[in-house]
């Protein structure tokens, strides 16, 4: 029987974690899903770790360089190997890391494990490779550009914050990612830094034995040797009062508004970042009575939600609205800022509060059907302490909220003077 200092723990998969001497780290979760395995293998650099002005974009960049392939490896060969496993590959940048997953019968791992190896260790592209890949990815960034809420979204961030990398998106600023096909030696410089060992954990989630995987990592990343660079990431000044910020889209569009607070650094000892994440779906969640008013019943709201998501370094909780008048702007504006203000100074019913922190635990669980998705959530676990129990010690932290807490959480970050709202609309009718 679990006792009041022990926790139910939400990730409860027995697992195997290995340091390697040249910083790579190794997890390995066997489960009951019969051949399949998941390897996921994550970097911890992302857009944050873009520190120099100008350079914005790199991180999300090699997601697509990296399937470029080696010498021994070229992408025909690559392809070939990932296609006669039958596995599933892909990619995806964020703000703290980088991941390369793919999901495949077990018998393939040695050679994919051998495959993957090379193209970390030694990656190979020409300089005409890179301004191609170069100008895709700034294809990509005008194919998103194209939605008012990526815009939106950018527009905040570049508001919302004046020193930290969190300033600028995944994707990076347009300017740089304009210079990007002229930046072919930086590029390699940012590869040289980043994708060693040190900065990489290798997650084999499925239907495989901890020893036999060891072996297979050390035979073919155990040579890799490990960097020495730290990049100084800036620290963010506190700010000084609300921030403001209007986007003009150039076609019609029901307008949009994000009203957003600056929030602390994911931590492991402190209820901040539970609390905030609990505040969320309890303020702006489909049951909460805002939502209920806004989207349900004055019908004035299509799109409603707010989130806390954790981060290595503070950012934001963000509340996301799509209005339906530009009349109703201000109006929904001041109802997000006073349901947020509410927390200040009423107790959340007990009962309430539970009811919220079990759907969370309920859906985490839930999701957790499959190897694919375990290894996907430990990737998200380890961007922020590079261990699965990052997850245990964050659903550990839900269960100790307590009213007072939200209250005294509600009270330190919901000011005005840590608040940025970013309004976009389409132009006017005529």
């Amino acid at each position: 029987m679990l006792t009041a200092a022990e926790p139910r723990k939400i990730f409860d998969y027995a697992y195997q974690q290995h340091d390697f001497p040249n910083g790579l780290r190794l997890l390995t979760v066997p489960t009951d899903y019969p051949n399949i395995v998941a390897l996921y293998i994550v970097v911890n650099v992302g857009s944050r770790n873009e520190v120099e002005p100008g350079k914005s974009g790199f991180a999300h960049f090699f997601e697509h360089v990296m399937f470029r392939g080696t010498k021994k490896n070229p992408p025909q060969k690559w392809e070939a190997t990932m296609k006669a496993a039958g596995a599933a590959t892909n990619a995806f940048t964020s703000d703290d890391l980088t991941a390369y997953h793919a999901t495949f019968s077990k018998q393939s791992l040695a050679s994919i494990l051998e495959l993957e190896a090379d193209r970390f260790q030694n990656l190979d592209y020409s300089e005409s490779v890179f301004r191609t890949e170069a100008l895709a990815v700034n294809g990509e960034y005008n194919k998103n550009s194209a939605a008012p809420t990526q815009k939106l979204f950018e527009t905040l961030r570049d508001s919302a914050f004046d020193a930290h990398t969190y300033k600028h998106t995944t994707m990076g600023f347009l300017a740089d990612i304009k210079a990007m096909p002229d930046q072919y030696v930086y590029s390699r410089q940012f590869f040289d830094r980043f994708y060693r060992p040190e900065y990489t954990t290798i997650l084999v989630v499925g239907d495989v034995k901890a020893e036999e995987v060891e072996g297979l990592v050390e035979k073919y990343w155990g040579g890799w040797q490990r960097g020495s660079y730290a990049p100084a990431i800036p620290s963010e000044p506190k700010q000084a009062g609300e921030r403001t910020a209007k986007v003009d889209w150039p076609v019609p569009t029901p307008p949009w508004l994000s009203v957003a607070y600056k929030v602390p650094a994911y931590s492991d000892s402190e209820k901040d970042t539970a609390a905030l994440n609990v505040i969320a779906a309890l303020a702006f969640g489909p049951t909460s009575p805002a939502y209920q008013r806004l989207v349900i019943q004055e019908q004035k709201v299509d799109v409603l939600n707010g989130s806390a998501t954790p981060h290595v370094d503070p950012y934001l909780l963000t509340v996301t609205s799509r209005v339906k008048a530009e009349k109703d702007v201000d109006g929904i504006r001041e109802s997000i800022i006073s349901t947020l203000n509410g927390f200040k100074d009423t107790l959340v019913e007990a009962k309430k509060l539970e009811s919220v922190k079990n759907n969370l635990r309920y859906n985490f669980a839930l999701s957790m059907n499959n190897s694919e998705s375990i290894a996907g959530a430990l990737a998200y676990a380890v961007s922020l302490r590079r261990s699965p129990e990052t997850l245990n010690r964050l659903y550990a932290m839900y269960e100790r909220i307590t009213p007072e807490d939200l209250r005294e959480v509600a009270r330190k970050y919901f000011v005005a003077e840590g608040r940025t709202v970013v309004t976009l609309s389409g132009p006017k009718a005529k």
